[in-house]
């Protein structure tokens, strides 16, 4: 298997959307799938903006009336308080509408995000997952999309509502005083330029904090799931110096990320008041009169106009838009830290969609095929006989599988085949040999087409396999690893994973011919027993059966058999050899195995040393050269 950290993360790291914008943006595309719930969402919005905007304004007439005092506006007073109440009772209902709308339309986006980001991963090739940990690929589930999820139900949601009520609160602010309002101005430039600094430095850090996020749960998962390894070689010390490491990291990164983000409100608050002195005191300045005349000169400009003059009332109305204004500001500082942890959340999970996904040129598809006195005929039918189809032709489904001076390498460097060539026939029984290292794994994934050759051709019935679709490549090919793996189902769901339209006396065929029959009826549910955390209530020998179960019911022309035995005692393996035999009957088969037990009776024996095939033969023949297998076979150890 290639190194973590191979070529493909190198070359497969897609364009990142460094730009904020252009992820908010992105990210904004998704709302399509909620179009009705967000056009009335924003609608609400609106509606709370302007009925919270007029609540300020109603202060500049009741201010008036009071000012008044006579009998006669009483009637007005209590019109405008009643006027203030049922603005408030708009503000209170729309609020809690466009709020349930943006929830339904946050879980509506995410739901697809999510579905998205997962097929994604289903076209992504093996390289990609060889290269991370579980704990990273879990990490654009769980730490990226729920912060992707708490900026769209929240943060967006308080944005809008702060946004719209600003431009209402400006247009208010336009209408009560227009000096007042360049007073205005100018604290709101001063708190974007303050927003935009401490925003691009807080922006990277949560970048850094992700990324750091990601490699801490990888290594949590692997310690964890590895613990009786960690046990056994008193690994915990160790283990725990590593994670202090990973986590001070984390740490730091985080520290500087919220240390940006959470100095804004202070910085914004802070301006607030200072603007809100200075606000005061201008419109005080207009308002009050000096002895004998305004504050500004008869006859000039301003005064004619009146332009400049502000009454005690707008005075107090302006304020209030102040306040307000200089609330909403906070309220979307406040949302900082979630905003630009989701855009870092959002970056990650973009470039995971940009990555390149596995490329597949091929043409000739599998198909059902049936004789008929002109030939093969391409037919819908289960007839046990497939075909390959290239160009209209049909062609046999044989298993005959050749390499042709083969070289491949992982990352481009380090050479793991050199001028491999090899071939089988239908029906013959191959088998690799050699040290760890040396390339048989390697073999089986380029004839699974896991990875492409770097040169030399591998043909199958004659075709190239290039010219095979992969899905189509695949289906035709059996394959039991060595790692076993069963997913949470029952017994009978796991071993119908091989063929989905297995029937249930089809999958209990296949039980037996790989003598796994006998222990699944004595779980407690026989076949309908369910199996969790892969499969943790099996042996690691029962495991593998239903693994070789799981391939005999696909019942594949090629199989590969990829240390297929190794968990099962000498007992079972046993046990289970006319199973085997009967499972490899009339199929080309290639096996890794390090009992050299499980590879005498292979029609040919490859001995692989450094990416080379330095044997070949039948059992006896390689004996009698007293070579390499020889040496292995004859010595106190076994295959390593």
């Amino acid at each position: 298997m290639p190194p973590r950290g191979s070529s493909f993360n190198s070359k497969m790291g897609g364009k990142r959307a460094e730009n904020p914008v252009r992820t908010l943006m992105r990210l904004a595309k998704y709302f399509r799938f909620c179009k009705t719930q967000m056009i009335l969402a924003l609608l609400a919005i609106l509606v709370y903006s302007g009925a919270t905007a007029m609540t300020y304004l109603m202060l500049d007439p009741l201010v008036s009336v009071l000012e008044a005092g006579t009998n006669a506006d009483t009637a007005r007073y209590a019109a405008l308080l009643v006027g203030m109440g049922a603005l408030y009772a708009i503000g209170v209902g729309t609020n809690y509408v466009f709020s349930l709308l943006m929830a339904v339309c946050s879980a509506r986006v995410m739901n697809t995000l999510r579905k998205e980001m997962f097929a994604k991963m289903q076209r992504l090739p093996i390289a990609f997952f060889d290269g991370r940990t579980h704990g990273e690929l879990m990490s654009y589930y769980t730490n990226d999309i729920d912060a992707i999820r708490e900026m769209l139900q929240h943060s967006i949601t308080q944005m809008l509502i702060s946004t719209t009520s600003l431009v209402a609160y400006i247009g208010m602010m336009l209408y009560l005083s227009i000096p007042l309002f360049f007073v205005a101005l100018v604290m709101v430039v001063c708190i974007f330029y303050v927003v935009k600094v401490i925003g691009g430095k807080s922006r990277k850090n949560f970048q850094k904090q992700q990324k750091a996020i990601s490699r801490v749960n990888g290594f949590i998962e692997e310690m964890t799931e590895g613990q009786k390894v960690v046990k056994v070689f008193n690994h915990e010390t160790a283990g725990v110096a590593v994670f202090d490491e990973m986590n001070g990291e984390l740490c730091t990164v985080a520290t500087d990320a919220n240390t940006f983000a959470n100095i804004v409100g202070p910085v914004m608050n802070n301006l607030s008041h200072i603007f809100y002195a200075i606000t005061c005191t201008v419109g005080v300045l207009l308002a009050a009169p000096v002895p004998g005349e305004t504050f500004l000169a008869e006859g000039t400009f301003f005064a004619q106009h009146q332009i400049l003059l502000v009454t005690g009332a707008a005075l107090i109305a302006f304020l209030q838009y102040i306040r307000q204004f200089s609330n909403r500001m906070s309220q979307i500082t406040q949302q900082f830290n979630a905003i630009l942890l989701a855009l870092a959340g959002a970056e990650r999970v973009f470039a995971l969609m940009d990555m390149p996904s596995e490329v597949d040129e091929g043409t000739v598809t599998l198909v059902r095929a049936e004789e008929t006195p002109d030939g093969l005929k391409e037919t819908k039918q289960r007839t046990g006989k497939w075909a390959w189809k290239r160009n209209g032709e049909l062609i046999p489904l044989r298993g005959e599988v050749r390499f042709q001076d083969v070289d491949f390498s992982y990352d481009g460097k380090k050479q793991v085949l050199n001028d491999v060539t090899l071939y089988a026939h239908p029906g013959q029984k191959i088998a690799f040999v050699g040290s760890t290292g040396a390339g048989k794994t390697t073999i089986t994934n380029l004839i699974n087409r896991f990875y492409d050759i770097t040169d030399g051709t591998i043909t199958y019935d004659g075709i190239p396999i290039r010219e095979i679709r992969k899905d189509d490549l695949r289906h035709s090919l059996g394959m039991v690893l060595q790692d076993t793996h069963l997913f949470t189902g029952t017994v009978m769901e796991n071993i119908r994973y091989g063929r989905l339209d297995a029937t249930d006396e089809d999958c209990i065929r296949a039980a037996k011919i790989a003598n796994a029959d006998f222990f699944i009826s004595h779980l407690p549910d026989g076949y309908q027993t369910m199996l969790v955390a892969d499969g943790a209530n099996l042996s690691q020998g029962q495991r593998q059966l239903i693994s070789i179960a799981r391939a005999a019911v696909s019942d594949p022309p090629v199989l590969i058999l990829d240390e297929a035995t190794s968990s099962i005692d000498t007992r079972t393996e046993q046990l289970i050899e006319k199973g085997m035999d009967a499972l490899m009957a009339g199929r080309t088969v290639f096996v890794i195995a390090h009992r050299l037990s499980t590879v005498r009776n292979s029609d040919c024996i490859m001995v692989l040393e450094h990416g080379e095939i330095i044997e070949r033969g039948e059992h006896d023949a390689l004996i009698a050269q007293r070579g390499k297998y020889y040496q292995l076979y004859t010595g106190a150890f076994e295959l390593t």
